[in-house]
């Protein structure tokens, strides 16, 4: 595990490499105001301070040297994952003042996940220095809970089963002396019968559980973070073809959201009540799986007609919303990776997001905006619910014709939200196909930091 408190540290006048960002649009004023030797370097080496680039400044002595770096205008933290990066070992100050904001990308630059490299490749330790010592644990914090997300996605479904996904839970349960529980068997069948079919054909070690953890003061605001704990998709019987299966172990990644989001709350001990469900299975094929045509009673009592069994995320998370609502919280959010019709929509890096409540959802664009964590909201489009009509059923938990998969998916969940709570979704995609600067391939955390930011500004006077 990466130890981020020791890349980011409180700056007690040691020797250290400085870094001087400049601005692509202030590149031609800084540079008329440089030495002969530095413009010469800056002409040699390309330089035009462009988002990430590094020029390398010698100094006066043997081993002494510093380094411009090029920015954004907004100053975004992956600025600074590219610059270290580029950098040796080492301590680094940076000139000026500049956002406490920017240390996560930096953090993140040392993040990699190696559980089953034999010999990994040693990160070169890089360490940053801060005069504001009071923003580092907020920015530790933010780094440890992506990198969480990203190593939960990571390892593969052989290894984060529903019975790992609940022990991670348990850990971060433990961490902050919150309440933990666990509903499976008998009692999960019972009560949460959506949940129950969904993760039935798994083998027995594997079998589908409703992982509970509670949090905080029973006497402030409550609320509600739901996570898709889909720990393999195979489509059930209606099976996914094999380069559909490929990235399956990801369909927990909604859960792996949710659960970085609690750590979040707790390690900034929010005043709220939170409710931390994951409904966790697998979405196996045996002679006991759910089958298309079946009617599941939910926890609700919604009957829902399958339409499609490799439309199950949204039935687990019925049943998780509706035990969420059991409570009265005031807001509920919800993490999926739900449907490929909002990554064919908005591509791999920006979430759908849908909500019941205009403030809620301008409240979440806002943050997002401000972390540099983007979504994009789409229509809780009510007309398209016709599209979930069954005759035999209260809701077909497939959509017909093909046409606006992620709306329909959303209203279908909105089914089972209370009326009058407020209630947001993250459509996530929980990984990213190709590198960038302190976000490498892989698992990834899409919508967290925005979710975080958007609790912080409503939950914490400023």
């Amino acid at each position: 595990m990466t130890d981020f408190a020791s890349l980011f540290v409180p700056d007690r006048g040691e020797t250290a490499h400085s870094l001087t960002p400049v601005a692509a649009d202030g590149f031609d004023a800084w540079l008329k105001a440089q030495p002969p030797q530095t413009r010469t370097l800056a002409a040699a080496g390309q330089f035009k301070a462009k988002p990430g680039e590094v020029l390398i400044l010698p100094g006066r002595k043997d081993g002494e040297w510093s380094a411009v770096y090029g920015q954004t205008k907004t100053s975004s933290p992956w600025d600074l994952a590219a610059v270290a990066q580029k950098l040796p070992a080492g301590s680094y100050r940076i000139d000026g003042n500049w956002p406490a904001e920017s240390a996560l990308g930096w953090l993140l630059a040392h993040h990699r996940f190696d559980r089953y490299l034999a010999k990994p490749d040693p990160i070169p330790q890089r360490i940053l220095l801060t005069s504001d010592p009071a923003a580092i644990p907020a920015q530790i914090a933010l780094a440890e809970a992506v990198a969480l997300v990203r190593d939960l996605v990571d390892t593969p479904a052989a290894d984060m089963g529903p019975a790992e996904l609940a022990a991670a839970s348990e850990g971060v349960a433990k961490a902050y002396s919150a309440d933990y529980r666990l509903t499976q068997g008998d009692t999960l069948e019972q009560g949460y019968p959506m949940i129950a079919a969904v993760g039935r054909a798994a083998v027995r070690e594997r079998a589908p559980r409703l992982i509970e953890l509670e949090w905080g003061n029973p006497k402030h605001p409550r609320i509600a973070i739901i996570g898709k704990g889909v720990c393999f998709d195979s489509g059930g019987l209606d099976l996914k073809p094999s380069s559909a299966m490929l990235l399956m172990k990801k369909d927990m990644g909604g859960a792996a959201h949710a659960l970085a989001l609690a750590q979040l709350v707790m390690h900034a001990r929010l005043p709220v009540r939170l409710h931390l469900l994951i409904p966790a299975v697998e979405n196996a094929v045996a002679g006991d799986a759910f089958r298309p045509g079946d009617i599941l009673r939910s926890r609700k009592g919604i009957s829902v007609e399958i339409g499609n069994t490799d439309a199950e995320g949204r039935l687990v998370l019925g049943d998780a919303l509706t035990r969420a609502g059991e409570d009265k919280p005031e807001l509920i959010l919800d993490f999926a990776t739900l449907t490929g019709a909002a990554r064919v929509a908005l591509g791999p890096d920006l979430p759908a997001l849908f909500a019941n409540d205009d403030t809620l959802a301008a409240d979440i664009a806002a943050a997002a905006s401000a972390a540099s964590d983007p979504v994009w909201r789409l229509p809780l489009w009510g007309d398209y619910a016709d599209m979930l009509k069954s005759t035999a059923a209260d809701i077909n938990n497939a959509g017909e014709g093909g046409m606006a998969g992620a709306v329909t998916a959303a209203l279908f969940l909105q089914r089972f939200v209370p009326d009058g709570t407020a209630w947001a979704h993250f459509d996530t995609f929980a990984w990213r196909p190709s590198p960038k600067p302190g976000r490498p391939k892989g698992g990834d955390a899409l919508g967290l930091r925005a979710a975080f930011a958007m609790l912080l500004a409503r939950f914490v006077t400023p």
